[in-house]
């Protein structure tokens, strides 16, 4: 009985640090809205990779990229062209996020990575679980120039991008 209990107690305490493995679904949006001198912008990011590990409903890991190459504007070739110069896609051709700390229920604090610049970063961000997947959703603005970037100009400089943008994330993990 006393082996029973034993192996009964370890079991569940095994149980407990379990980890299931999730994989980026397509489903998955990431947006980014700024500012300009003449109009308002929209930018979105149409391929995206990313992991995350997980202990019940708690994000343990999360590894998540972008090809620069794959953020895309619906204004045509010359406004990608300036965005992916501003963010370096010739020597830095990933923005990438990992986390290093889940903290309280629902901020993601880790490196964002941009345009060759690392900063630590707190995320607020939506967590919801099912039975096949975790989903986390939530927006965070960023300053341009606090990464190194330049704010693209157009028009002689008559068209000058805002220094802020905001990163919208609608992001579907799926279970391996």
């Amino acid at each position: 009985m006393k082996k029973a209990l034993t192996f009964l107690f370890l079991g569940l305490g095994l149980a407990s640090f379990a980890q299931d493995s999730y994989t980026l679904a397509p489903e998955s949006t990431l947006t980014i809205d700024g500012t300009s001198t003449v109009h308002d912008w929209t930018v979105a990011a149409n391929a995206m990779e990313g992991t995350l590990t997980a202990t019940a409903t708690r994000p343990k890991e999360i590894n998540f990229g972008i090809n620069v190459a794959d953020i895309q504007s619906e204004r045509g070739p010359a406004m990608d062209k300036k965005m992916h110069a501003a963010l370096k896609k010739e020597e830095h051709p990933k923005v990438s996020f990992a986390l290093e700390e889940f903290k309280g229920t629902s901020t993601l604090a880790g490196t964002l990575s941009i345009a060759g610049t690392e900063k630590r970063v707190e995320i607020p961000a939506k967590i919801s679980t099912s039975a096949t997947g975790i989903r986390i959703s939530g927006e965070q603005k960023i300053i341009l120039q606090d990464f190194g970037m330049e704010p693209p100009t157009a028009m002689f400089g008559q068209i000058i991008v805002g220094d802020e943008v905001t990163v919208k994330f609608d992001l579907s993990f799926a279970k391996k």
